[in-house]
């Protein structure tokens, strides 16, 4: 056993002879019956693979979107989606931007670059009135508490429901896809028979993925009947099982800048991978940061996780916001809002011109960068503040912005290294304390993937910090990357055997009390027994290692025997131990519902046996009226109400 298990054992006192009064924070009609802490494996719970002919996987980014697809029968052949209309100057365009266009009555218009074109050309009196919405995955990662009502801030201001646009970009995407699949196979795709696969970031908690489960399910992608046919991946992982496969020719090595180091051209990077090689991935989105451990375990080269996901909102948009705040400091907070509120469709260029420029910025270059002011930014600042824009940076203390004659700011390279230094020195801070845990040692790689790794400055800064110590590899389609790989694990969800914990889990149960070591205020006595409450009943703590299809089993019986529904708060905390669930840091994060109805029987206890299961990509909960054998419905639901 090991010692993460012992400790969660103490907590537990032996089988209870008779059943607890249930009284818990919030939890009534819980008695727990002897709670087992086998973990075995059931290796005969896990999904079966189901009968699908291709597998479509949507890679719904920060900044950029996509989708690529396999069909079963040529697993070896990722397909990537038909390329967009309408790319930008120096920006490859296998995605499109995130951004979605609705009609004024609200209607779905249009996605991507289409979306961006339309709503650029409209008149600006028109495009107060139209819906324009980008960058709006990352309000999932920071919502606190996460729900079906969340809202989302439009450009002109206006609040539209989060679920909404979420459900519009997959019904779109799902259009897309069926539409290009119909003219691939010559007839039309049936939606039954693809197996939609959803990237998320690993650092997301329950509730976001569960939201992008419920945005699925409202844009018809997939029906809640049938939720098998939807997979969520997560995207450092999905990028894991893509490098671990590429071939030598496919990958730049960074410390000698060769495409090809001393293997023949046809080995894996497994061929550099060995049986119980470790490597980190670092997936540099829009968004956020992720960084995954995996180790290969050969032959069949499955992944094992060895330590939990980690990293944090800083990708690429960070270096936008410093822009955004640089342009502040030059033209005064006060303008800005008003701009971006009165002509949202010119901030739109202006932050497109600023993108193309920030792909150029290098930590060699010398020349200074310029970025094109639209006509309505010099326009709307005269009429706004009386003076020229020119005459506000000749004021502002700003000394690496000038103004060049052709109306264009004029930044040298040190002012553009400055607006990446915040979002930069914040992946090299938490890559500097990953590679501080025990648990991350011998790293033989790191691979560098998502949209913000082709970025020189990031690639520099990487160096510098490992000094060496692990070979920096980038894959030479970095940003479709992630979208290949979830292909592959849509093709096979098994092939990582092990991942750990993000967060401990449990519930508040009632133990029998034990003098001098549960404190006295959790004391409550029913029917001449003493009890402790609040009691955090472990099913599985942070950082614990978890093989997929490990169940973690607990009994439970309805306190009355009328009783319909059970529902069971569960609670989390980033602590590796919880005693109690009223401790700080132990927050209620979901709810667990067993519908006991239609389950009656005469037995004179029922007892409701749950299965959960920790080592997938979502938590799941199965139940069992162990009287009669029947299943009962049980769900999870980590959403707020």
């Amino acid at each position: 056993m090991t010692d993460k298990q012992a400790a969660t054992e103490e907590i537990v006192p032996d089988t209870m002879a008779n059943p607890s009064p249930a009284k818990s924070m919030g939890d009534p009609g819980i008695t727990p019956l002897s709670p087992t802490h086998t973990q075995q494996n059931e290796t005969d719970q896990v999904q079966t693979q189901l009968s699908f002919v291709v597998v479509v996987a949507i890679d719904f980014g920060t900044t950029s979107s996509g989708y690529a697809y396999a069909f079963t029968k040529e697993p070896e052949c990722i397909h990537t989606m038909r390329r967009w209309e309408g790319g930008d100057p120096g920006v490859s365009n296998q995605k499109t931007p995130t951004t979605i266009l609705l009609t004024p009555d609200r209607k779905f218009h249009s996605f991507g670059y289409a979306a961006r074109d339309f709503y650029h050309d409209l008149d600006p009196s028109e495009s107060k009135q139209w819906l324009y919405l980008e960058k709006f995955k990352m309000k999932l990662h920071t919502t606190a508490n996460l729900s079906t009502e969340t809202d989302l801030h439009a450009a002109n201001g206006k609040r539209v429901k989060a679920l909404d646009i979420f459900a519009y970009a997959l019904a779109f995407f799902k259009e897309q896809a069926l539409k290009e699949l119909s003219d691939q196979t010559g007839g039309d795709f049936d939606n039954n028979d693809v197996r939609w696969v959803i990237t998320v970031p690993a650092i997301w908690k329950m509730p976001a993925k569960q939201f992008m489960r419920e945005a699925a399910y409202k844009s018809g992608l997939v029906c809640r009947e049938n939720p098998e046919q939807l997979i969520i991946s997560l995207e450092p992982e999905a990028a894991s099982i893509y490098c671990r496969k590429l071939r030598l020719h496919q990958m730049v090595d960074l410390g000698t800048q060769t495409t090809q180091n001393g293997f023949s051209p046809t080995d894996n990077a497994g061929s550099a991978t060995n049986q119980g090689d470790r490597y980190v991935v670092v997936d540099c989105g829009g968004g956020t940061v992720d960084l995954t451990v995996h180790q290969i375990r050969l032959p069949e080269g499955h992944l094992k996780e060895l330590y939990k996901a980690s990293g944090g909102p800083y990708g690429s948009i960070g270096i936008d916001y410093e822009f955004e705040k640089l342009l502040c400091k030059i033209f005064g907070q006060d303008f800005i809002d008003q701009f971006k509120i009165k002509r949202p469709a010119a901030w739109v260029d202006l932050m497109i011109a600023f993108e193309s420029r920030k792909r150029a910025a290098a930590p060699e270059r010398t020349n200074p960068l310029n970025i094109n002011l639209p006509f309505s930014f010099i326009d709307y600042y005269k009429k706004f503040r009386g003076h020229s824009v020119e005459h506000a940076l000749r004021k502002s203390n700003v000394d690496f912005v000038k103004w060049s004659s052709q109306g264009m700011l004029r930044m040298s390279p040190d002012a553009m290294n400055s607006l990446f230094k915040p979002t930069i020195d914040h992946i090299i801070q938490h890559l500097t304390e990953l590679f501080e845990k025990p648990e991350v040692s011998h790293i033989k790689f790191l691979f560098l993937v998502g949209g913000f790794a082709e970025s020189p400055l990031l690639q520099h800064a990487v160096q510098n910090m490992l000094q060496g110590r692990s070979r920096i590899i980038i894959p030479h389609d970095v940003g479709l990357t992630i979208l290949k790989g979830a292909v592959l694990f849509g093709l096979d969800p098994s092939i990582i055997k092990v991942r750990r914990s993000p967060l401990t889990y449990g519930v508040g149960v009632l133990n029998r009390f034990v003098e001098g070591k549960h404190p006295p205020e959790k004391l409550l006595v029913k029917d001449g027994t003493r009890w402790c409450t609040d009691v955090f009943d472990t099913f599985i703590a942070a950082d614990q290692s978890v093989a997929l299809g490990e169940m973690v089993k607990r009994s439970y019986t309805p306190a009355k025997p009328s009783q319909q529904v059970i529902v069971i708060h569960v609670y989390c905390s980033e602590k590796e131990r919880a005693g109690f669930i009223s401790e700080p840091g132990v927050r209620k994060c979901g709810t667990l519902r067993l519908d006991v109805s239609g389950t009656e029987s005469t037995a004179p206890r029922r007892e409701i046996q749950t299965l959960m299961q920790f080592g997938d990509t979502e938590i799941r909960a199965m139940a069992v009226d162990v009287s009669t054998g029947r299943t009962v419905k049980a769900s999870i639901d980590f959403l707020s109400h």
